[in-house]
């Protein structure tokens, strides 16, 4: 059996879920969200790609419905035993959201208020049509998305502990980045080492592809295909995760190929100034729209306000595909309240289309009860790779 935490660390984790589930007036929850699964119980697996949930009762009580591939992948990398796993029959003209409605039955939930997990790429709109009209007459189904994801954001020890080794994957895969980066290097050949460093240090890939951009797709801050060889005269923006047992640590970096000029210098003292400015920000207690108004001020200080984004950061945790994000973001007036314990990836993006320069600055920080710690060892100062 493969488990990361302690049966106690998944027993205390049930207790708060149940909790919040009974604080929400719900009897039960259908969780779609792999995240729910692997904080709740351990289980890790893809197979939310298709029909996939866990079903929790404002009792604790835990029960799985997959389909088969998945039955082993429970018995070994979950708390649950092999009564709380059940197989549908993926045959022809089987409607999943039929069966689990038995299932809910046998769990004396019909005619049950039930919260749904809809803000999940686990629960596609085709399911969610499949399940709104099995429940019909059936129970009483609400959005509840945020129910368990709010659970768990603060980390305990052990969550932060690998968090940081995230972190140290990702400074390898930055080095290792700068080591291969310059003239005439090929993008292709820092994209493998950067992934490499990951895996060669025991992590896991990330919750979406690495963004390894040159030349026009430097402002990028997207993956797209397509490897080049660099310019003489280039940038390089990276943004990636080590990714370890599933916890993540993001960073941001643009590269300059050859020599910075003045633009470049200019728009990276801006970045770190905001980076600087939004860990200062920081603060148990304080809103998260308090982070982005000091991304914001200095950006439009420096006169870059056209070319930052609407958006600063957000949520680190234990992410699946198809992206590593573990809302809520860091945008304009987000009244949620920061505490010690959360994890954030600060990305200070700057994207000019006039002049073809980006600029991307970040790193992933710790709350804490005094302030902000930086897991990552990497310096800010401007990289150029000649």
């Amino acid at each position: 059996m493969t488990l990361h935490f302690t049966r106690e660390e998944f027993a205390e984790r049930q207790g708060r879920g149940k909790a919040a589930i009974a604080a929400q007036g719900l009897d039960g929850m259908i969780l779609f969200a792999p995240e729910s699964h692997f904080y709740l119980c351990g289980f890790d697996t893809f197979g939310f790609a298709m029909f996939q949930c866990l079903i929790m009762t404002a009792e604790g009580r835990l029960e799985l419905f997959v389909r088969t591939p998945d039955l082993r992948q429970a018995q070994i990398t979950s708390t649950l035993s092999d009564d709380q796993i059940h197989v549908w029959p993926d045959v022809e003209g089987v409607n999943p959201a039929d069966e689990l409605k038995k299932l809910l039955s046998a769990m004396g939930l019909e005619g049950k208020k039930l919260g749904v997990e809809m803000k999940t790429a686990g629960l596609t709109a085709y399911n969610w049509q499949l399940l709104s009209r099995s429940m019909e007459g059936f129970a009483t189904i609400v959005d509840a998305s945020d129910v368990i994801s709010l659970t768990r954001r603060v980390k305990s020890p052990q969550e932060i502990e690998y968090h940081r080794k995230a972190a140290e994957l990702s400074d390898q895969g930055l080095d290792e980045a700068i080591r291969l980066s310059g003239p005439g290097a090929f993008d292709g050949d820092v994209l493998a080492a950067m992934q490499g460093v990951v895996f060669q240090g025991g992590g896991d890939y990330a919750g979406n592809e690495f963004i390894v951009g040159s030349g026009e797709q430097g402002l990028l801050c997207r993956y797209s295909s397509g490897r080049r060889k660099m310019d003489a005269n280039d940038q390089l923006t990276l943004e990636w995760s080590g990714a370890f047992a599933r916890y993540h640590a993001a960073m941001m970096r643009t590269l300059v190929i050859g020599k910075a000029n003045d633009h470049q210098k200019r728009m990276h003292a801006a970045t770190v100034e905001a980076l600087e400015a939004c860990e200062t920000a920081i603060r148990p207690g304080d809103p998260m729209g308090n982070v982005y108004a000091a991304h914001a001020e200095v950006f439009d200080r420096h006169g870059f306000g056209d070319a930052r984004m609407k958006a600063c950061g957000y949520g680190m945790g234990a992410i699946y595909n198809p992206i590593w994000v573990d809302f809520p973001m860091f945008y304009e007036n987000n009244p949620l309240v920061m505490n010690a314990g959360n994890v954030f990836f600060l990305h200070m993006i700057l994207m000019d289309s006039e002049t073809g320069h980006a600029m991307c600055w970040g790193h992933s920080v710790l709350v804490k009860d005094g302030g902000v710690e930086r897991l990552s060892r990497s310096s800010l100062d401007m990289v150029e790779c000649l």
